[in-house]
């Protein structure tokens, strides 16, 4: 397995995507920091933008790489390695090389300006960790629909589609569910909401750390009261693992069945 992640490592590394990838968050991380002295204000900014970005560049490249790489797959099947290796190795490989783009990418600037000297390290610490597992879920998630669909076109509609409902449609079936229900207690409800959603899971997480609770409006006070918790923030990066752990063993599953 180690061979076939370092060859998916490299593989995608060498790819001028990548260091597009990586060069975007480098400048990103640049600016940001010149344009803001204050490091909790760049901090949130970043969020906006990994939130979203990140899934999608996760699901585009696990896609991208599955059907390009498919007669290599097909190779490798070919011979006496399982099945679950196979796979197992090509995901981990796309998801560390695209999460070292976004650590370097935004690492580096962040440690040129002293932020490791300032409180709003582990902030920041807390950004890069749920944009490393947004990416890892969304690579697995993105395999699973590649795997599912043969036409290429369809696994791309698929996956965007996938993509599209966590990051926008959701929330808003989300209000309008606390709208239409505002009689009935939803600090449950709000609470689980949040938990099938990684996207939303993420972007609470950083929001609580950064103490700014108060942005997310209606729900504030419950997400408060439970995830700015220990014990919540334990719940919450477990619920990370199995939203990571969940996919890709689905993954193999799926992949243990296919005829190719």
């Amino acid at each position: 397995m180690i061979k076939i992640l370092r060859y998916s490592f490299y593989d995608l590394a060498r790819s001028r995507w990548s260091y597009i990838y990586f060069l975007f968050y480098l400048l990103l991380g640049f600016v940001l920091l010149f344009l803001n002295s204050n490091l909790s204000k760049a901090i949130i900014t970043l969020m906006n933008i990994i939130i979203v970005l990140t899934p999608m560049i996760g699901t585009i490249f696990g896609v991208m790489y599955f059907y390009s790489s498919r007669e290599f797959t097909e190779l490798l099947l070919a011979q006496p390695i399982k099945r679950g290796t196979i796979f197992l190795g090509q995901y981990l490989g796309i998801a560390t090389s695209l999460s070292l783009s976004l650590l370097a990418g935004l690492g580096i600037p962040f440690l040129i300006y002293g932020v490791w000297q300032s409180s709003e390290i582990w902030n920041f610490g807390m950004l890069l960790v749920a944009g490393t597992f947004l990416t890892f879920i969304f690579v697995a998630l993105s395999i699973n629909i590649s795997l599912k669909n043969e036409n290429k076109i369809k696994g791309f509609g698929y996956a965007i589609l996938l993509w599209l409902f966590l990051a926008v449609i959701y929330d808003g079936i989300f209000m309008i569910s606390l709208v239409v229900f505002d009689d009935y207690p939803l600090d449950q409800f709000t609470l689980l909401a949040s938990m099938l959603n990684p996207i939303d899971l993420s972007r609470i997480l950083i929001l609580l750390k950064l103490d700014i609770s108060a942005l997310l409006g209606y729900t504030g006070a419950v997400f408060s009261k439970f995830f700015g918790t220990g014990m919540g923030t334990v719940i919450s990066f477990t619920v990370l693992v199995i939203w990571t752990f969940i996919p890709a063993w689905s993954m193999l599953k799926i992949a243990g069945k296919k005829d190719f």
